[in-house]
């Protein structure tokens, strides 16, 4: 936690921001989203209830998570019935995640999902979009979040533990290697550079690539699988790992839906103050970013 609180104190000073309000997410395997089907009933109802509600969909103690939802209105099969968004969290996870912004000075403020990060981004850059189903996939280090979304609200979540770190372990093991030579060759083989890698770089990017494809597939398979009457439409990918030059083909290829690389700036004014350049080529990375930035403190 020092390391990561040294590095934002030092990117804050570069910045010279003097706004202190942060939003953060967080996914992975201490983190848990459901969508299910409750009677009718007010928020303030549900308010009162969901923990009793929570205890029957989370795998781990009550006591130890913070929990959330969204009402996402009537059901249209079931009459009496409301479609749930719940989501729970581990309370270390979130403590941890806080306890580090306070440290650098900041103050944390909202706690999101990265996959709903995305989807905030997705619908405010791209609206003509949002009659469709889309799968919103941002690959990132460690973890990659999909997110179905139908008509504009997220109907199936699903968290893979495997993202762009992979390579760079695999990368650092295999040719005996630090870390941060592994990660430079991983840089180049996914087109970041002109430099010339070795052709292992090279097999090890593709074999994960296409591991990460196929787990793709399997979640989207058993999406399709209870939702039988629903097709989607369009894949669209962010995160760090989405720079990799070929992944959106190999995915295509995979899943067997168009793919197209998320750009979080689509619909939003840009300074002239920024390369353009650069900022276009590194967008799909900071889609969660871009949706946290989208956050105000007083948001339900």
């Amino acid at each position: 936690s020092g390391a990561i609180v040294d590095a934002v104190s030092e990117l804050l000073g570069e910045m010279k921001t003097k706004n202190k309000l942060v939003a953060t997410s967080i996914s992975g395997t201490s983190v848990i989203i459901k969508k299910i089907s409750l009677p009718v009933m007010t928020r303030q109802e549900l308010e009162e209830n969901i923990t009793w509600e929570a205890e029957q969909y989370i795998p781990f103690d009550i006591n130890d998570v913070n929990v959330d939802f969204h009402i996402l209105g009537e059901e249209g099969e079931e009459q009496g019935k409301m479609g749930v968004i719940l989501v729970a969290a581990k309370k270390d996870l979130v403590n941890d995640y806080t306890a580090v912004i306070a440290e650098a000075g900041l103050t944390p403020m909202v706690v999101d999902i990265d996959a709903f990060a995305v989807g905030n981004v997705f619908e405010w850059n791209y609206p003509d979009k949002m009659g469709e189903i889309v799968a919103l996939i941002n690959i990132g280090a460690s973890v990659s979040n999909i997110n179905v979304v139908k008509n504009g609200v997220s109907t199936f979540v699903r968290d893979i533990t495997s993202g762009g770190n992979t390579v760079t372990e695999m990368i650092q093991k295999n040719l005996g290697i630090q870390y941060e030579e592994a990660e430079r060759l991983k840089r180049a083989g996914q087109g970041d550079s002109d430099e010339i890698v070795p052709q292992e770089v090279s097999d090890i990017i593709q074999q994960v690539s296409q591991n990460i494809a196929g787990e793709i597939a399997r979640s989207l398979d058993f999406y399709s699988t209870t939702n039988a009457d629903d097709r989607i439409s369009r894949i669209y990918i962010s995160g760090g790992m989405a720079l990799t030059a070929g992944l959106d083909t190999i995915i295509e290829r995979t899943v067997g839906y168009p793919v197209e690389l998320l750009n979080p700036f689509q619909n939003i004014a840009v300074s002239k103050k920024v390369d353009a350049d650069e900022l276009a080529r590194i967008a799909p990375s900071l889609a969660v970013a871009v949706g946290l930035a989208m956050r105000r403190a007083d948001d339900e």
